[in-house]
């Protein structure tokens, strides 16, 4: 499935975000729970590399706990500060990483005799959750919000108590990607626009990886009879096991296709993890 997905703005976007760096005193990088290693945007690494950052492992709620706490288990062994963090959760552990962070700032600050704001920026690919995290941290909606990609189109500060701003930026796709795997894996989770997308590949696509990763739920939920159909046919059997039909028996190929994928991306198939942590493959296989 060919996807069109870097869209022209996000030029705009990264150079807006190099602009800023230098002017804040920390970074908060979010990922998809579901999706830990290919919702990092390796672009993001390489151009906050010298600055304080957190990792936050958002919408953990949607992702298997097991498959969450082994990636916090794998990006801390690289080196890397991070956590999970749940849909409607309070916030204090997140705002204590960000005094963690910028500590010794301000305590030099203080030390002369001043009292420091701290500048915090928050980044990562589209539909992250970045404005959502921001909205919970100020208290009340002021960042746009949407369960689409591309509602954040320029930076925005936003003040959270006296002396934190935190910087909301647009959510920042690189612009090639020749993992094909890893480019449906990031649609399903709605980091690209379904404009630009063949929903029936991508819903075939999902439903046929969802044969793996969920084969209970799935066949319980769309009342599959034969879990070894795959593609268009297994599309069809979930269309007819749900009643999507049109006049004379047909079956509602469009109607399943956005029901399959919205009911995923608001876990209504359950707590599923799209990919693993690449170092835990080896030790299995060493049997460690």
């Amino acid at each position: 499935m060919q996807i069109n997905w870097y869209p022209g703005h996000m030029a705009k976007a990264k150079r807006l975000l190099q602009e800023q760096i230098q002017r804040v005193d920390a970074v908060i990088e979010l990922c998809d729970a579901r999706l830990p290693y290919s919702s990092r945007n390796p672009d993001l690494g390489r151009m906050l590399s010298r600055k304080a950052r957190i990792l936050l492992l958002n919408k953990a709620d949607l992702a298997d706990p097991a498959a969450t706490r082994n990636w916090l288990k794998y990006f801390s062994l690289q080196g890397i500060e991070c956590a999970s963090v749940q849909s409607n959760k309070n916030t204090r552990d997140v705002l204590k990483a960000i005094e963690r962070m910028t500590q010794e700032k301000v305590e030099r600050s203080a030390a002369k005799g001043m009292k420091r704001t701290i500048r915090v920026m928050v980044v990562g690919v589209p539909n992250v959750g970045k404005s959502t995290l921001i909205n919970r941290l100020h208290g009340g909606a002021i960042a746009k919000t949407g369960n689409k990609p591309g509602v954040t189109r320029a930076n925005q500060w936003v003040r959270v108590g006296d002396y934190l701003e935190l910087l909301d930026t647009p959510g920042l796709l690189w612009p090639r990607l020749d993992d094909a795997e890893a480019a449906r894996k990031l649609a399903y989770i709605s980091a690209i626009r379904d404009e630009v997308l063949d929903t029936y590949a991508l819903a075939c696509g999902l439903l046929d990886d969802l044969t793996e990763l969920a084969p209970d739920t799935l066949k319980e939920r769309y009342h599959i009879q034969d879990m070894t159909l795959r593609g268009a046919a297994l599309m069809e059997a979930v269309c007819r096991g749900r009643g999507f039909l049109l006049r004379g028996g047909e079956v509602d190929i469009e109607r399943g296709c956005v029901v399959v994928l919205d009911e995923f991306r608001d876990g209504k198939l359950g707590r599923i993890t799209l990919e693993q942590p690449p170092a835990l493959h080896v030790e299995e296989e060493n049997g460690i």
